[in-house]
Order: structure tokens, then C-alpha cells, then sequence
């Protein structure tokens, strides 16, 4: 799809004013880097909020969100900043991300970097699944959102992003909602419990669910809907790991209850957040219980949540997004058709947001206009016409009042009417 370069539109909000050329995006996705070293980006969700207040104030950052899924890590802000690969490089340090010097080179020559109209049109594909390892897949949208309002809560966003955030989500329903390519939808999830039912198990089979977000509740629909009942839920949070297990019918749990389980199980559904392996080759050996049977694994997180080692110990069959990579490829072509259709909306959009952008620029620009002319109104009735118009009767003074009334409806809709017809048509 070719875009056209364009000059950057301003507009101004409350207390603030920014610029079109000041959203910019730092981008790792599936695209230029491994899914397995893609999760060595996640930052941990303990103190993510303080290192993005950080981030925020060293770079002169005015509003900022980070955005982090299975295939994408993304980084989306407003900044008058020359945001490049030097940048970035101090940006990554700021963060703490632990990474060596030769993986962090790594990382920055694979890292994507948007600005501008560029920027906003990675966001909108982003938003539509578009630049999904799965296209179509409806989670991107929710996934934006939800990083976009964590956030927006702990005050690191502005009317800026709100503007753009509220431009993505109108595009991205339009996408799903015009076109085929959410039909019968192929997510990371529903291709992970594709695989998970070729297994073939019972639907008594124990079950265990490690980490109760909006990935797990999605595949413990799929597992509910096929008539699977029997579940445990384990989550850092325990309110959480309840209200899942509410819904399934099951037992809840703190993560630090998984290593004294001891009830057994034959698939143990993963997803975290956690930047370490949650099953270890201890807490597998616990929960076998001594059982020597193959049990079953889904990871579906970023970095892994199975140390390598369970794999290579024990009878395992492992069930990972990476695996799902070659499926995804294949979706990818069966929808080529949709991506066209899917494209003229975005483009369709990109042109009425930067409408609305001029249209909001001359309605503030003009909004002293029906000051000035009730104020010229006023000097001309009170002062310059003064005693002409006290010479009037009654009767004229109230034609007088009409005629002036409707002339000064007139005078402050027509410039208003022509600043926007100059300022869209050219």
C-alpha cells in the first residue's frame, strides 16, 4: 500500500498542543525476531509502571504506553524526541531489560521505528490483526486496549493517545465488522485447542490452568464449551485465580500453592506473565506425584513458562506458539484477499482522522469568532449608533433587533464554514 508523505497536522486540546510527527513507535514483533527470544523483552508487570514514569520523565516522553502480546512488544508514545536507533539504545538501558551488549545490538537492528502517518498506519494494521502472527485474530484489539487503559489509569497517557486510541478501535471494528477476515477465526488460542483436541483426551481429564488472564479464560471457554469440567486455577492473585475457577466450576489457588498440589493432572494449561519458568523440573516432579504417564502442555506464554528441562525429563506432549508458526503462515495466505479489503478501510480512516484533526484546528482556532462579533454588535448598538437608535420607536428597535440577531447567526457561521472548505480543499 503506498502513503504519501504529508505535513504534520497540529492540534490543540486542554493545556496542551502536539503535533501529527510526534507519535512515535518502537516496534519488536514476530516479523524480525524469534517468538522465544522476543519474550526476553517482556518487561515484569510488578514494576512496569515506575520504569515507564522513568522512561517518561528522563526522555521528555509526554505520554507513553507499552503494549507486549505473544508475537509484539511495542512501545507507543508522543515526543518531540528524535526517536532513532541511538534513542532506543538509551531507551532499552533506561529500562533495565537485562540484556548483554551483543543481545541488546541484536534486538536494535531487528527493532521496527514509526513516525508520523507511518506511525499511526502501523497502529491502525496493528489494531486490525494485520501485523498478527494470526490475521484476524480479534485478541489484538482487546490487547491494545487494555494496555493502552493500564496505562491511561496510572497516568501516563493524555487526550493525545486518547485521540489516536479512539481512531484504532472505530478502524478496527470497521475491519472486523466489513470484512471476512475475522470469519471463523484462527487465534493463537483456537489454533493451541485445535491441537490440544487432536490429542483426543477425555473430557474428565484433570486440568490444570497456571495464571488467570484474558489468554486462559479464552481457551478455558473452548474446554468448558467441549464439555471439560474438571479444573484447577492457580494465579498469582487469588481473587482472580477465584473468579476463573467460579466460572469453570473448579478449585482456585495461589502460584505458591502449584509446588504442594498434589490432586494430579493430565493437562496443564499455562500462560504468565512471569519472566522466569514457572514449571520447573521440581514443581513438575511434584505435581506427577509419581505418575509416569505422558501428560499434556500448553504454553502459550512469552518467554516459555516450561523450563527446557521438563521436556527433555519427562514424557511431554508440548503444545507452544512457536509451533503454531507454520499454521499462522498458511492463514496468512488464505486470507490474502481480505488484507486488500482490510487496507482500503485503514486508508479510508487515516483520511478522516486527519479531516477531523484540521476540522478540530479551525473549530478551535474560531472559537472567539462569536465573541468578537457580539462585542462589535454591542459598540455598534451602545456606542457608535447610540442615538440613532434611541431616536427609533419601539417598532423599529424591535426590526432593528431581528435584523441584527439573524446577521450575527449568519456572520459567525459563514467564516467558520469557509476556514474549513479553504483549509480541507488545499
Amino acid at each position: 500500500m503506498t502513503l504519501h508523505r504529508i505535513k504534520a497536522v497540529t492540534f490543540v486540546g486542554s493545556n496542551f498542543k502536539i503535533a501529527l510527527k510526534y507519535l512515535k513507535v518502537i516496534a519488536f514483533t514476530h516479523k524480525q525476531i524469534e517468538l522465544k527470544e522476543l519474550g526476553r523483552l517482556v518487561l515484569c508487570q510488578e514494576n512496569l509502571t515506575d520504569k515507564l514514569r522513568q522512561v517518561k520523565t528522563q526522555f521528555g516522553i509526554s505520554e507513553i504506553f507499552y503494549l507486549a502480546t505473544c508475537n509484539r512488544v511495542e512501545f507507543v508514545m508522543i515526543t518531540s524526541q528524535v526517536v532513532d536507533k541511538a534513542f532506543t539504545k538509551q531507551f532499552m538501558g533506561a529500562l533495565n531489560m537485562g540484556l548483554c551488549p551483543v543481545s541488546t545490538t541484536a534486538f536494535l537492528e531487528a527493532a521496527s521505528i514509526y513516525e508520523d502517518k507511518e506511525a499511526l498506519e502501523h497502529l491502525l494494521r496493528t489494531s486490525c490483526s494485520l501485523e498478527s502472527l494470526i490475521v484476524g485474530e480479534k485478541e489484538i484489539l482487546a490487547q491494545l486496549r487494555k494496555a493502552y487503559e493500564n496505562c491511561k489509569e496510572a497516568g501516563l497517557t493524555g487526550d493525545g493517545l486518547r485521540m489516536f486510541m479512539t481512531c484504532l478501535v472505530k478502524t478496527a471494528k470497521e475491519v472486523y465488522t466489513n470484512t471476512n477476515i475475522s470469519k471463523n477465526p484462527i487465534s493463537v488460542v483456537s489454533l493451541a485447542y485445535r491441537k490440544l483436541k487432536d490429542l483426543k483426551l477425555c473430557t474428565n481429564a484433570r486440568v490444570l490452568i497456571i495464571g488467570a488472564g484474558e489468554t486462559n479464560r479464552t481457551i478455558s471457554k473452548y474446554l468448558q464449551k467441549h464439555k471439560f469440567s474438571n479444573f484447577a486455577v492457580f494465579n498469582r492473585t487469588l481473587s482472580k485465580a477465584k473468579q476463573l475457577a467460579v466460572d469453570l466450576g473448579g478449585e482456585a489457588f495461589t502460584l505458591d500453592a502449584l509446588k504442594d498440589y498434589n490432586k494430579g493432572f493430565d493437562v496443564i494449561i499455562t500462560c504468565t506473565s512471569s519472566t522466569e519458568p514457572i514449571i520447573t523440573t521440581e514443581i513438575y516432579t511434584s505435581l506427577l506425584n509419581g505418575d509416569t504417564s505422558r501428560k499434556t502442555i500448553v504454553d502459550l506464554a512469552v518467554p516459555n513458562d516450561t523450563a527446557p528441562e521438563v521436556l527433555k525429563k519427562f514424557p511431554v506432549s508440548f503444545i507452544e506458539v512457536h509451533s503454531l508458526n507454520e499454521v499462522a503462515k498458511r492463514n496468512l495466505q488464505e486470507r490474502y484477499e481480505e488484507l486488500s479489503h482490510a487496507e482500503n478501510i485503514i486508508d479510508e480512516n487515516i483520511s478522516a482522522f486527519l479531516l477531523e484533526l484540521k476540522q478540530r484546528r479551525i473549530e478551535l482556532a474560531m472559537r472567539q469568532v462569536p465573541e468578537k462579533i457580539k462585542e462589535i454588535r454591542n459598540t455598534a448598538i451602545n456606542s457608535v449608533f447610540a442615538e440613532e437608535v434611541q431616536g427609533m420607536d419601539q417598532h423599529s428597535r424591535d426590526v432593528l433587533e431581528k435584523v441584527i440577531n439573524y446577521m450575527e447567526k449568519k456572520y459567525i457561521s459563514v467564516p467558520m464554514i469557509m476556514a474549513k472548505d479553504i483549509l480541507i480543499n488545499n
